[in-house]
């Protein structure tokens, strides 16, 4: 890596260590905060063990980590429940700094930040060591955790990932960690903002490097049905199926439903267009194009008025545009011969 940076992966021990020495900022469980160390250490939990034990004494498992590469003082360390062998490292080099990213990801925990949860296990985790081979300021650090974070969120977004809790898009898991860390070599750096010059490496490689360890540790986030991506929106298709039924005529089970829609490619991608409108109604993000909600609806060929005489159609508990999408479907697979 840098002149004097070592990466090292051992065991449940991703490390990045330094002769010289680090200067960090970092949200890490153990001497977190603005720090100077020699090592950084990514302490995966082992299989087997439980919360309870990590919780009551989490300085047993990563001292007994640490130790694994010979380390006991001068470090700080974070803890994931992801497999650290699943990393990813990212780099890129500018004429004055490098940036290096190394991440460990898991998501199936994923939260939307600011909403509410009820958190009853942990699983996952992102956590990101970025090392800059250059020399930021302090507050130029603390600009890149939010970088580092914000591109965090966009590799979350580009894969679609939801929030366990509420079905909203997340940003995060509920117990991720950032380290940023520096060599403190060359001529100040001021700017890690987005838009700087400095924060361009920072996000682009920590985008990646979150995007390929998560495929890494959960490959199915690249590999999801539609019928997944609507479970996952807490929508799965026991619900579908119930709430449809509501409708005189209309009545389909799990199963019957799922081979409508998979049987016709067009309603799966009106669905999941549908999911997409279904988010900007919950926000109230109404586009100035049209003067109400209904408009929108009437475009797919379905509006309230339109299935006004329908019974029971009032009772059923699903977002409008999904809602209009599935009676259309099963209603055009009722009249195909």
């Amino acid at each position: 890596m840098a002149e004097d940076a070592k990466f090292i992966v051992k065991e449940n021990v991703l490390a990045i260590t330094s002769q010289k020495g680090l200067a960090t900022v970092s949200s890490a469980i153990f001497n977190g905060g603005a720090k100077r160390v020699k090592s950084i250490l990514n302490v995966g939990v082992p299989q087997g063990y439980s919360d309870r034990s990590l919780h009551l004494d989490p300085m047993e498992l990563i001292t007994t980590s640490a130790a694994k590469l010979g380390i006991t003082e001068d470090y700080l360390a974070m803890v994931t429940a992801a497999n650290v062998q699943n990393y990813s490292l990212v780099s890129k080099k500018s004429d004055a700094f490098s940036v290096y990213v190394a991440a460990t990801a898991g998501c199936q925990h994923g939260e939307s930040s600011g909403e509410e949860m009820n958190v009853q296990e942990i699983t996952g985790t992102i956590n990101l060591i970025v090392l800059i081979d250059g020399n930021p300021t302090e507050s130029c650090m603390v600009a890149a955790v939010i970088t580092a974070t914000e591109a965090k969120s966009a590799a979350l977004r580009d894969l679609d990932v939801r929030s366990r809790y509420t079905g909203d898009s997340a940003t995060g898991s509920i117990t991720d960690s950032v380290t940023i860390a520096s060599t403190g070599v060359g001529k100040t750096i001021s700017l890690a903002g987005p838009a700087s010059k400095l924060g361009k490496l920072v996000g682009s490689c920590t985008r990646a490097a979150v995007t390929q360890a998560l495929l890494k540790q959960e490959p199915f986030w690249g590999n999801r049905t539609i019928l997944d991506r609507l479970k996952e929106r807490h929508l799965p298709i026991e619900k579908l199926a119930a709430e449809v039924s509501k409708l005189e005529g209309l009545a389909v089970t799990a199963e019957e439903l799922t081979k409508i829609l998979k049987s016709s490619p067009s309603a799966l991608v009106s669905l999941l267009a549908a999911a997409k409108m279904d988010d900007d109604y919950t926000k109230n993000l109404l586009p100035t194009d049209f003067q109400n909600w209904n408009q929108i609806t009437s475009s797919i060929g379905a509006t309230e008025e339109n299935y006004s005489d329908l019974q029971n159609y009032e009772a059923i508990d699903l977002p409008p545009f999904i809602k209009h999408t599935l009676i259309s479907a099963i209603k055009n697979s009722v009249r195909e011969p």
